[in-house]
């Protein structure tokens, strides 16, 4: 482990998944403009947490003891609409990329989507974003279209991309 990364540099840490509640909102709040240039705001999750009664946001977190890494290492959300979820959002810790936790939440929210009965999941991701790119397409996003102007902090366009899960 290097010291200076705050995070451990294996997977050698069982990570916790649990789901993100209001007590959450203000650190995860904090680590969206980390993550993100057009950062959503607490307020924003709160919001989702107490009203969307379609969002599932889950926390990948450091286990108890773990100095090494930081309190939340992930977090993500999904819309699950009927048998089609959208992921919503999906970041890891600064930290804490290029670690494999960010891939550990997404397997986490697909399985559980899954569970629920989700058929297919859809995406947004920034054209320039390779690395995320890759990491859906090794786990069977497909692109199926563009999102002209999208983001809106940049007018960057995003690719849609979607599994589909096979027939049970």
């Amino acid at each position: 482990m290097n010291p200076q990364d705050g995070c451990q540099t294996t997977l050698s840490v069982e990570p916790i998944y649990t789901p993100m509640m209001l007590a959450d909102v203000t650190a995860v709040g904090q680590l969206e403009p980390l993550c993100f240039p057009a950062p959503w705001s607490a307020d924003t999750y709160r919001n989702e947490l107490l009203h969307n009664q379609f969002g599932r946001y889950r926390l990948l977190r450091a286990p108890e003891g773990s100095e090494a890494l930081p309190p939340i290492v992930a977090y993500g959300g999904y819309w699950l609409m009927g048998d089609e979820v959208h992921i919503v959002t999906i970041a890891s810790h600064p930290q804490c990329r290029r670690q494999g936790y960010g891939e550990l939440l997404l397997l986490h929210m697909l399985a559980e989507a899954r569970r629920e009965g989700a058929m297919m999941v859809t995406l947004e991701v920034r054209v320039s974003n390779q690395v995320a790119q890759a990491l859906y397409a090794k786990h069977g996003f497909i692109e199926v279209g563009l999102r002209r102007a999208y983001y809106r902090d940049n007018n960057e366009d995003a690719l849609l991309m979607t599994l589909f899960f096979p027939e049970a």
